[in-house]
Order: structure tokens, then sequence, then C-alpha cells
């Protein structure tokens, strides 16, 4: 018999990453042949889709048409449609999308591997067929999410927040290790949540530890804490183990008093400043990323005013700003979506043009130093890598001249900074 072949194609963000490569894994041991993101025809394609906000959706849906197209044509025997997307309106999806033999939500994967013919095969359960490039990768230490950010559909889609054990994390840590990984990027709705659920407190700085005695490991990465709460104890973990990055993900989404408060943020801008004080003291080097929500309903230019100002006064190393998006089924969802999207475009240039200076001038300072940088690929003349002060795809790159010796993706080299542009560093290895 014909190997049957299926192709999952991945939408949004880094957890849903994770979720493909798990339901890959499952696939083939089931006999599949598996491709991810190809342009390959398979004989069965599953799109596991991002429904966060607009854009998304919209993408979500755009890929779904063209996939439906396909079958039409008789190019694919079967489409099936899993993740956020599905979750929230899985009902409307069905109604408006038949073509589509059969939508799954976030947590419906035994109920998708069946109707594959793939029951799941508990033996696996912390494996995956890992998509990035092999010398890293993410791991998802918990689902879900208990805060209740007025903007946010996360928790309506994923329900609260379950942590994994420890034991199951470090698990996963080790096979990816196996596989050639070196670096880990920790990945949660609220990293700094984790454990609370299970162990009847934060977890994550104990997690930390026993994460740093994988040997394969050489940097462990934190994204997406959030602010209110912060367990400070994670900063001691990170100044005292060097396999954990001097990098923090950690969204503050806005400075304003009234819109921190009606996004149901928790704190207020005195508790923000005073949290970047502790972890720039605690941690001295370390490279912050945040990031900022404009055009929040009823955000007024003087609100807007103090978010620059903020942005200006913190310096952050690292910065992603992001238009507001109304979302249905959110608390916000009832306010007035009164920011015209050319204002909300306009503001979100504005702060990245401040930022823009402030990331040059990081960058300037980096110039004569010398950091350890692992090798990503290789692109044109160049060798690509990052310093542990980035993150793939989000943050700034190391063009190395590929003349000067011969690497390996995955490599980690000491270069010495020589030159900058406005995001990226260029390099050369030390003789």
């Amino acid at each position: 018999m014909k190997q049957k072949s299926i192709n999952i194609i991945t939408l949004g963000c880094s957890k849903n990453l994770v979720d493909s490569e798990v339901m890959l894994r499952q696939l083939q041991a089931a006999g599949y042949q598996v491709h991810h993101d190809s342009s390959k025809l398979t004989d069965v394609v599953v799109i596991n889709t991002c429904g966060f906000i607009f854009d998304a959706k919209e993408e979500s849906i755009n890929t779904i048409l063209s996939y439906t197209g396909l079958k039409n044509k008789g190019d694919i025997q079967k489409l099936f449609v899993m993740g956020c997307l599905s979750e929230r309106y899985r009902v409307e999806l069905q109604t408006e999308i038949p073509e589509v033999d059969g939508f799954y939500g976030v947590n419906d994967i035994h109920a998708l591997l069946s109707a594959l013919n793939a029951p799941l095969r508990e033996s696996l359960i912390g494996e995956r067929v890992i998509t990035t490039p092999s010398h890293y990768a993410y791991l998802k230490i918990a689902e879900g999410c208990d805060h209740q950010c007025s903007f946010c559909a996360i928790p309506g889609i994923r329900g609260r927040n379950i942590s994994k054990p420890m034991e199951q994390v470090l698990s996963e840590a080790r096979f990816l290790a196996s596989k050639g990984v070196r670096e880990l990027m920790l990945i949660a709705q609220d990293l700094t949540y984790y454990g609370k659920d299970i162990y009847g407190k934060r977890r994550l700085a104990a997690l930390m530890e026993q994460l740093v005695s994988v040997p394969q490991i050489e940097w462990i990465r934190l994204h997406y804490a959030y602010p209110s709460g912060f367990p400070l104890d994670v900063l001691d973990v990170m100044r005292e183990q060097p396999k954990i990055c001097n990098y923090l993900d950690i969204p503050l989404q806005h400075i304003s008093p009234r819109i921190i408060k009606s996004m149901k943020r928790g704190g207020g801008g005195d508790s923000l400043r005073k949290l970047l004080h502790t972890i720039r003291k605690k941690v001295p080097g370390i490279a912050i990323r945040s990031s900022f929500i404009v055009g929040y309903p009823g955000e007024t230019a003087a609100e807007f005013d103090e978010l620059k100002d903020f942005v200006q006064e913190s310096r952050f190393e690292r910065l992603g700003v992001f238009t507001y998006s109304h979302e249905e089924k959110t608390p916000a969802w009832k306010l007035a979506d009164n920011i015209r999207p050319a204002t909300k475009a306009k503001r979100a240039e504005e702060l990245m043009l401040i930022q823009q200076d402030i990331a040059t001038r990081h960058n300037q300072n980096l110039i004569g130093s010398t950091l350890p940088v692992m090798i990503d690929r290789k692109e044109n003349d160049f060798w690509i890598g990052r310093t542990q002060f980035d993150s793939p795809e989000v943050d700034n790159e190391v063009l190395i001249p590929a003349n000067e010796t011969p690497l390996n993706p995955g490599q980690i080299v000491k270069a010495t900074i020589t030159g900058t542009e406005i995001y990226d560093l260029t390099a050369t290895i030390l003789p």
C-alpha cells in the first residue's frame, strides 16, 4: 500500500508550533509520511489556525479557503482544521466552509488523531518532530491562562492555566537535547505563573534550576512573563546560572494608570518602574524585550504621550508594538473601539521610531565587545547568528563573513562586534 502523506500548516504563535510538532510525531508513528508548512501536495492537510486577533483570523480563513480550492480540484483528498480559530468559531466555520472534513479545537488532539486513523500513543508523549532549525526549540511549560486581561481572547480559547509537571518538562527537554537542540525557549501564556496550580506556589525558578542540569543544553531563554506578581527568585537563578540567557520577554502593554486598570493588568506605572529597576539591578546587562498596545479604547493623545515618554525613559533593548484589535467575548468588547485605524497605525509607527533610535544606540555600545554568538544559518556571503540577548525571528541578528572560517548551525563562537545597522550587528571571529 502507498504510504499516506500529510502536511500540517502552522499559523500563529510558537505555542501552536509545539502542538503541530506533537501531532507530527504521532502521525509519523502511525505510518504517515509527514511534512510541515510544505508547498508539496499531500494526501491530507491539517491547518493549525490562530484566532487571537483580526489579522490572524483573516490569515487563517484565507489559508483554509486556499486549501479548499485544492481539495475541490482533487489535488488533496482530506482537509482538517484545528487550533484557536476552530475553538472560537467552530459552528460558524462548519456552516460557512463545508468542504473541510472536520474542525477540531485546541484540546481535541485525540479526536483528530482518531479521524486520521492514528490512535494516540501514550508512549510518545513528550516526543516531537522538530520543525525549527535543529539546534533550538520551544518548550511549552503550561497551557491556558488565569489572567483576565480585557483585550485578550486566550483564556476563552485555551482555558485556565494548567502547568506541566516538572518531570514531564524535564523529560521533554532531555528528548530535545538528544535530537541536537542546544537552546530551549520556555514558553507559556504566562511563564511566571508556572506551578501555582499543581504545587501551590510559583515554581519557575525551581524549574530553571532543573533544566540547567541537562548537559547538552547551552542556552535557556524566557518568553512571555507577566509583570504583576513577578517571582523575583527567577532573577537570582538567571544571574547565577550561565546557561540562563540574560534576556526576559515581559509584555507591559501600557503605562497609563487608567488604561492599565481598564486592561485588568494589575499594578500601575510606579510598580512597573520599580520592577524594571529591580530586574536591571539583579541581572546587570540584561536585555529586556517588552511589547505595548496602542489604540486601546479611549486612549487619549495625552495617554499615548505618556507611553512614548515611558519607552524613551525605559530604554528597552527590544520592543514590539501592536495596534489594538477589538475582539468579541473579551471584557473590552463592551467598550467603544473609538480610535481610528489610521490613528492606531500612526501611533505604532511613532513608538517604533523612538525605539529605532534606542536600539541603534544599544547596538553602537556593543561595537568592540566580544560576545558568544550562536550560529543559526548561512545566507549568501554571511553566517547569521544571535547573541544571548536575541531570540530567533523577532530580535537582532549578527552577520559574520562566511569566508572567515567554516562554521555550523548550532555552534557557539566568540565574535567581536565590528559594526551595526538599526537592529543587526556585524562581527568577526576571533583568530
